[in-house]
């Protein structure tokens, strides 16, 4: 028998059907080790040597996986088929190594890129070794970014108190999002007008056309500046007589485009479906990994995780196959399409996204998917299935028509298009294509040359130039594709490691950047801007696609870069507080001194009238304040123009007065402080404070929402099972409900306030269903109640836990035994299991100590006085 390794569950479920009995499939769940976050895990003088640690989860994962390997006759590694999965793969093989456990037994690698019966037999025919350019790879990767966290980030810290970590792919990232605000900021409108007719054919039909010339001169966009210039020429429309004098009607042909890489995939997703790059993986590795489908385990999607492309032959051939039998034979080109990627640094050996079997239409599978693998599955198959499709036939025509008002005249275009033949656009469509029913895909009645024009109306119509949009997650994905910056693997997890650590906050699908982040960007262009240009970050993912090639040593990339950037660092030791403090003055200027309404200087305290604001650092973060301090206690949060101590109501201790408290007639205030806006009832140290919600600024803050925020947290009824008080709050980690211990999250601020009572039971079912009630981790879901303990003290519980099923007192928790049903358990044999581990010290505080001095009898000569067969002599406890 072999052992087969794969990194999930679903995985190796799925593979061992398919291998038979002669396999073992285990499940490594994702990576088994890592480097420990601490200073040291990568030694730079010591040849760039690393310590890699395993957590628990993983030890026990990996002794299965040694045990299993130990009775086997040979080892095969089938993590998936990109560098982090050869990564899982090398490192499972270390650790095994370290057991010695393989002696002499023959280890192979194979990859296959679905999981299909036929994909997984024909990698099993082909095995290899592991890939250790490949390997080599990901040994750079993970060591640079290893070194520019933990080298960098102290650096932030000491110098920028408040900031979270630097990165070197998402510091990239962020620079992006933050120079796209500054584009914002400056962006200055211009007003201009567009004029159009609407025009009559003799056979009563009518179109617009638009005005490109007048009296000779041909109009760009921006050319009619005012009104008074539109109503000119709209008076000379207005008189004036309309001829066709051209009508020129050409064929164009409009190609598909290639199946889905990675970026794409979240671009398509993102637009058409309103998933996040995270959710876009996550709904996509499902769908990868396998799926019941009338009784057949298969999986539905090639890996998800690539850059490349093409289609493997025999893909290309089931899908010209499903053309034939879905679409007709007109819709099938005569030769297949094959293509090559535009992206940097593309793996043309991986193959793009696709469904592992083009006869498994989305109508057929709808009913074992759910809503979202259905969506995302539909997405995949129409591409997939038009990348190998005719192309649309389309007649773009161009209608020519000149005014003539007495001496002057003008020039104006229509423009049309008709679909002769659908073609690949049957199947799927861009969304570009979708929202651009502008003029050009309108159809245009028919219209000679030669032939006067009934004049119906002239319509000018004004506008404003519009500053760049800020990025989407998808607009980003793609931008960093095309400036070749991170890799497939690598998206999701960069964008959501910025949301995270609150340098960009999401508004209606695009991405602001917070004020803290875009303190730390300005910081890291003062003082490593090497480190954030985009040419040198892509020029390193060149050089570690060099290294996964085998044309680069790996270790000296990594001293080429350490030399300088060590450098760099030890240059910013004897930097000053006062230095930084200056340059991100300068460079965030529009955020930290804003423009007055009444056109004073911003930079002028509005308090005292003498100080000069600039930005203050302190324990938890950069806020604006007055150089007169402590005479002056002017403060404001950065980017909060209107609310600082002294402006716009607040009175002279900083604080804007909302009303008073209908019960306790105290004042509630509105105030803004250090760490943000918060509302407050009362003075000294027993006012009571809430700071405000994500999504509330202080502007709409009145005084009925801060007697809302105030009444938190609030009551919401009596569970039916427990009697117990649900309660809603705000904290720390967002809105939520409690119950007996029990925290689970709320969606918005606005549901603390609305929530029922049915509605809460259900949210924390829910969320104790997934065994984890808590708010650090939780209680995990009770198994069985098996009473009070006879010393006192509560109930115990058996509850499934991460590691198996366990006995719960209190604080302490008992491993069952291997093998022991939880439902079997009794009261008794739980009573032994937990003196046993009140023995060895386990848990926290110990009640059967308060019963033996109180003269009860305690759990522990319980345990005694139960039979000894029931344990074998040698684990008796004293």
């Amino acid at each position: 028998m072999d052992v087969v390794v794969v990194e999930s569950p679903a995985k190796a479920k799925t593979i061992n059907k398919y291998l038979g009995r002669n396999y073992k499939v285990l499940a490594s769940f994702g990576h088994v080790r890592d480097l420990p976050a601490k200073d040291g895990s990568v030694r730079p003088d010591d040849d760039f040597s690393m310590s890699w640690s395993v957590d628990t989860a993983s030890g026990k994962r990996l002794a299965d996986i040694a045990k299993a390997v130990k009775d086997a006759d040979g080892l095969i590694l089938a993590t998936d088929p990109d560098r982090e999965g050869e990564a899982i793969s090398w490192h499972v093989l270390e650790v095994l190594k370290q057991k010695r456990v393989l002696k002499d037994k023959p280890v192979s690698r194979v990859v296959f890129n679905a999981i299909t019966k036929q994909s997984v037999l024909d990698a099993m025919a082909n095995p290899r070794q592991i890939d250790v350019p490949l390997v080599d790879a990901y040994l750079a990767r993970r060591a640079l970014d290893y070194l520019v966290g933990f080298t960098l980030s102290p650096v932030l810290w000491r110098k920028l108190p408040g900031a979270r970590s630097a990165g070197r792919v998402q510091s990239v990232a962020l620079r992006l999002v933050c120079e796209r605000e500054s584009e914002i900021e400056r962006f200055v409108r211009e007003e201009y007008w567009n004029i159009a007719a609407i025009l009559g054919t003799p056979r009563k039909e009518n179109f617009e056309a638009r005005l490109t010339a007048y009296e000779g001169k041909k109009l760009q966009k921006l050319d009619i500046k005012n009104k008074d210039q539109a109503d000119g020429i709209k008076t000379m429309l207005e008189g004036a007589t309309f001829k066709a004098v051209s009508v020129e009607a050409k064929p164009t042909r409009r190609n598909p485009g290639p199946p889905f890489t990675t970026s794409t995939l979240q671009q398509a997703a993102s637009s058409r479906l309103g998933f996040s790059a995270n959710r876009t993986m996550q709904v996509a590795q499902k769908l990868y990994e396998g799926m019941d489908i009338g009784g057949e385990t298969a999986g539905l999607i090639t890996y998800m995780r690539t850059d490349g492309v093409q289609m493997a032959p025999e893909a290309i051939s089931a899908a010209r196959a499903a053309i034939g039998k879905e679409f007709g034979d007109k819709y099938l080109p005569e030769k297949p399409r094959y293509y090559t990627t535009k992206a940097k640094n593309a793996q043309e050996a991986h193959e793009a996204i696709r469904p592992t079997d083009f006869f498994r239409t989305p109508a057929s599978v709808r009913q074992y998917l759910d809503a979202d693998q259905a969506r995302l599955y539909e997405l995949v198959w129409k591409r997939a299935i038009a990348s190998q499709m005719n192309p649309a036939e389309i007649e773009r025509t161009t209608v020519e028509i000149e005014a003539v008002n007495g001496a002057r005249t003008a020039n104006l275009r229509a423009v049309g298009s008709v679909v002769r033949f659908d073609g690949f656009i049957a199947a799927y469509t861009d969304q570009k294509e979708e929202d651009s029913e502008d003029e050009e895909n309108r159809r245009l009645p028919e219209i000679r040359s030669g032939e006067q024009m009934a004049r119906e109306a002239i319509n000018a119509t004004q506008h404003t130039t519009e500053p760049p949009p800020r990025y989407s997650e998808a607009s980003l994905i793609k931008k960093l594709e095309e400036l070749g910056i991170g890799r497939p693997s690598t998206y999701a997890s960069t964008l959501k490691t910025l949301e995270d650590r609150q340098y960009v906050t999401i508004d209606k699908r695009r991405l602001v950047p917070d004020a803290k982040g875009r303190l730390v960007t300005a910081f890291l262009e003062n003082f490593f801007e090497r480190y954030v240009e985009y040419d040198f970050t892509a020029g390193l993912e060149e050089k570690l696609d060099e290294i996964s090639d085998g044309k680069l040593a790996w270790k000296d990339v990594l001293r080429d870069f350490w030399k300088d950037f060590s450098s760099a660092v030890d240059n910013t030791k004897e930097l000053r507080v006062t230095d930084v403090l200056d340059a991100l003055n300068e460079a965030l200027a529009p955020l930290v001194f804003p423009e007055r309404e009444d056109g004073s200087n911003p930079r002028i305290c509005p308090k005292c009238g003498s100080g000069n604001l600039s930005l203050k650092l302190g324990k938890y973060g950069a806020f604006v304040g007055c150089s007169n301090y402590p005479e002056c206690g002017y403060t404001r949060q950065l980017g909060d123009a209107e609310n600082g101590n002294g402006e716009n109501g607040a009175g002279e201790d900083g604080t804007k007065i909302l009303g008073k408290d209908p019960y306790t007639a105290e004042e509630i205030t509105l105030r803004s402080g250090r760490f943000g806006p918060y509302v407050q009832r009362g003075d000294g140290k027993e006012a009571k404070r809430s700071s405000l919600p994500k999504g509330w600024s202080a502007d709409s803050i009145d005084h009925e929402k801060a007697l809302a925020l105030l009444s938190l947290p609030r009551d919401v009824g009596q569970h039916p099972e427990t009697a117990k008080m649900i309660s809603a709050g705000l904290g720390r980690y967002g809105p939520f409900v409690l119950h007996d211990g029990t925290y689970a999250n709320l969606e918005t601020i606005e549901d603390v306030f609305s929530i029922g009572l049915n509605r809460a039971v259900t949210v924390i079912a829910e969320k104790q269903s997934k065994g984890k009630g808590g708010r650090n981790g939780g209680t995990p879901a009770a198994l069985k109640e098996l009473g009070d303990h006879p010393d006192g003290g509560g109930k115990i519980v058996v509850r499934d836990g991460k590691y198996g099923p366990y006995v719960n007192f209190g604080k302490v928790n008992a491993t069952l035994p291997k093998g022991k049903d939880p439902q079997s358990v009794s009261l008794e044999e739980a009573l032994v299991l937990i003196a046993e581990k009140e023995a060895k010290g386990g848990g926290g505080k110990k009640p059967f100590r308060k019963a033996a001095a109180a003269g009860k009898p305690t759990a522990k000569k319980a345990a005694a006085k139960k039979p000894a067969a029931k344990k074998p002599a040698s684990k008796k406890k004293d």
